[in-house]
């Protein structure tokens, strides 16, 4: 990171909360991700898909609690 850069990095963390939010959103936009467009659509259709396979009841949704319980017993 340059001594430009990292200035700049260090006022934006004096920022509020929602600024830095918002300044990190923009600079997000500003970067030229096509292929990001291309993921975006790639998810929404498998989200689709999955929302569907549960309605027809070819999967079953498992609660959260559940799912972070048996994420916790394979850390330890």
């Amino acid at each position: 990171m340059t001594v430009q850069t990292r200035h700049i990095f260090e006022e934006a963390l004096r920022l509020p909360a929602n600024e830095k939010a918002l300044l990190a959103e923009q600079l997000l936009a500003s970067l030229d991700l096509s292929s990001s467009k291309s993921i975006d659509e790639t998810w929404a259709r498998e989200s689709e898909n999955r929302i569907d396979a549960y309605e027809r009841g070819e999967i079953r949704a498992i609660p959260a609690k559940e799912v972070f319980e048996k994420i916790d017993k394979k850390k330890q």
